[in-house]
């Protein structure tokens, strides 16, 4: 059984709370950079919507304008408080001066809170043009951020390429042994939109042995009345109800996960069984 990376809270303070190593400044004599990290760092223990927290960071901006750690930590707050106009002013300018840094993470959110699709596409592969190592995970640490353009190219109906993206992402996370939590998910609902019905309960059966969810049984009874076997359509329509009411299914606190579906969705399909 592959190991399902469930591990929200850690990617998701990792990323947040990251702070820059003031001393590498120091070391390589950017003395001004230094300063300006010391004084961003004072931002501890402030909340991020208080005026102590953006003070700080204005006066680490005002030491070294081109410091990029300030423009990111500032932009957060914005964004949890809906003012997205700032919050883009703000990561965009660090994304400008530490594009390595930022561009997964702002692709992420324009993804995750606006579904600007191509937006991340662009983001990401720009990102992946920059860097010879793995470009790592979306924010909350729920998808690689290939599987994140995989299903952004699904949305944008180019389902045969998200197949390929999300394939070849799928394989590298087995040979780590850390494969999301609907990683498989989404690959089976894209080979059942494409007809690739065999395809698709292989694939739905291995999301069932690391991470059994409701959305999961729900398209995998779809599958199977395609291929016409009433039998195990009524049971995994029926293992859907169940799961749904026992909350397991897909979650996000901050918006509605791809291929995620509801209680009425699933009544319905009972219904139309009878």
């Amino acid at each position: 059984m592959k190991k399902i990376s469930i591990v929200f809270l850690f990617f998701s303070l990792s990323n947040i709370f990251a702070q820059p190593n003031c001393e590498a400044f120091k070391h390589y004599g950017d003395t001004l950079k230094y300063k300006a990290c010391i004084k961003a760092m004072e931002i501890s223990g402030h909340y991020q919507f208080s005026k102590e927290y953006q003070s700080i960071l204005d006066r680490a901006i005002e030491i070294d304008s081109t410091f990029d750690y300030p423009y990111w930590a500032k932009s957060i707050a914005y964004l949890k408080s809906g003012d997205f106009i700032t919050w883009k002013t703000l990561i965009d300018k660090a994304v400008a001066l530490n594009p390595k840094t930022h561009l997964g993470y702002r692709g992420w959110c324009r993804y995750q809170f606006f579904r600007d699709y191509e937006g991340l596409i662009e983001d990401i592969e720009k990102l992946d043009s920059l860097v010879d190592y793995d470009i790592g995970y979306s924010q909350n640490g729920t998808y690689h951020l290939n599987i994140a353009k995989g299903l952004c190219y699904k949305a944008i109906g180019e389902k045969e390429k998200a197949i390929a993206i999300i394939e070849k992402q799928i394989l590298l996370n087995e040979q780590e042994n850390f494969v999301g939590v609907y990683d498989y998910l989404h690959l089976g609902v894209l080979y059942w939109e494409t007809n690739q019905f065999e395809k698709a309960i292989n694939t739905f059966k291995k999301q069932a042995e690391s991470n059994q969810l409701a959305e999961n049984s729900y398209y995998m009874a779809l599958t199977y009345r395609e291929l016409d076997n009433p039998t195990k359509y009524k049971s995994c329509l029926d293992k859907t109800k169940e799961l749904y009411i026992s909350r397991k299914r897909m979650f996000d606190p901050y918006s509605n996960p791809m291929d995620k579906i509801y209680l009425e969705t699933i009544e319905n399909e009972i219904k139309s069984s009878l």
